[in-house]
């Protein structure tokens, strides 16, 4: 458990919750540079981090279609050399296209050694106590995104963004990968996990793809991912606009928050829904993250503290209560293929919502005011379909009780 705990806090932590420091000295230089437009920078960062998010799902169904024909080992030593080769090439990169090349070798690494892999390997160590063990270990995301930024900043602005991006890929080469060498083991075959799966009750994929049930759980997903993703990624932009005028330091700081903060929500919605049920716990979450983009209405460097502490609650929560639900509706005979669709799914919420704010950020000459309106929308959508999981959970109830 402590190494996917530690895999989740450095892949994620340099792949996707670590990076937002190094985009504004990466877009100043590449503008400056004439390697990137001016008028189209925020959408290049946007794409950048787009393509990590998108193949993390695309490579996640490749990773736990494999985890059933290959030792988990392996397939994590090969997301380690990917992540590495991926920050390496990216502290290199002199053109857009070398570093949305970097960017796919760190989204396809989270198919090999990011949540899909690492819950795997943790559900198969853990029969008793599986929720909290894997409550536990999914805190390694955060955990990453929270320290990852503050160890980057002061990198950044004593050594410039290229040399604190390698020295960061350290964390790969000296620390991950030899955690992964000599501590991963499993103590189920891949032969005996499939066959184990047989026999567990549940929904097969293609009965869950039929359910209106699925669709709004994935719909939600995906609704929800779209502001989480605009906020964790963009947020640290908006923070240091003229109109904001936040500094870098204190934008990383806000970033970490936003990551620590979401670490008390996985715990506080991992315990409050065992005791009032997931469905509730997850229409409130959901409500939160609604609630709190609001005051992005009237964003400033005071309210920004309003806005974040509701916020990474709500996102905390969301996060951990999506993988329960989807294996306490459809049950765990199918559960991996299941989760991975709406893994997918979500990722393309995300990607959109990613792709729409840098999209009208350039619009607006690089204020994202108007940009960070898609956030409420869409987190206005998520509640709606978080209240219409509960309202298709409880007929389906009723229909399948006995007379």
């Amino acid at each position: 458990m402590a190494v996917a705990t530690l895999s989740l806090a450095v892949s994620n932590g340099l792949s996707i919750g670590g990076l937002p420091p190094f985009y504004k000295p990466l877009r100043e230089e590449f503008v400056a540079s004439g390697a990137v437009a001016a008028a189209h920078a925020e959408t290049f960062i946007a794409n950048s981090a787009n393509i990590t998010f998108l193949l993390s799902g695309v490579f996640s169904l490749i990773g736990g279609w494999l985890a059933l024909r290959f030792p988990l080992k392996n397939l994590m030593i090969a997301g380690c050399l990917l992540l590495g080769g991926g920050l390496v090439l990216h502290s290199l990169a002199g053109t857009a296209n070398s570093i949305y090349i970097a960017r796919a070798l760190m989204g396809a690494s989270l198919g090999f050694i990011g949540v899909a892999p690492c819950v795997v390997l943790v559900s198969r160590w853990f029969e008793k106590g599986r929720g909290t063990a894997l409550g536990i270990t999914l805190v390694g995301t955060s955990l990453g995104g929270a320290l990852i930024p503050l160890i980057a900043s002061p990198l950044i602005a004593h050594y410039g963004w290229r040399l604190a991006m390698l020295g960061l890929s350290g964390l790969v080469w000296l620390v991950l990968l030899p955690a992964v060498l000599f501590f991963v083991r499993e103590p189920v075959s891949g032969k005996d996990n499939v066959e184990n799966a047989a026999v567990l009750e549940g929904a097969s994929w293609s009965k869950a793809l039929r359910s209106p049930l699925f669709w709004a759980l994935a719909t939600c997903s995906a609704l929800v991912f779209y502001p989480i993703f605009a906020t964790s990624q963009q947020l640290i932009l908006y923070l240091q606009t003229p109109k904001i005028g936040v500094s870098a330091e204190t934008a990383a700081f806000a970033q970490s928050a936003l990551f620590a903060i979401s670490i008390g929500g996985k715990f506080l919605a991992g315990f409050a829904s065992d005791r009032l049920g997931p469905m509730r716990v997850m229409t409130f979450c959901t409500f939160l993250l609604f609630a709190a983009s609001l005051v992005l209405f009237y964003l400033t460097a005071t309210t920004a503290l309003l806005f974040l502490l509701p916020f990474a609650l709500g996102y905390g929560g969301t996060f951990v209560l999506i993988q329960r639900l989807a294996a306490e509706l459809f049950g765990r005979a199918d559960a991996g293929r299941i989760l991975g669709t709406i893994t997918l799914i979500e990722v393309i919420g995300a990607t959109i919502g990613g792709k729409i704010t840098g999209y009208l950020a350039d619009l607006h000459g690089g204020d994202y005011t108007v940009a960070f309106y898609g956030v409420t929308i869409a987190a206005a959508g998520a509640f709606i379909a978080a209240i219409a999981i509960a309202l298709l959970s409880e007929r389906t109830r009723k229909t399948a009780a006995p007379e």
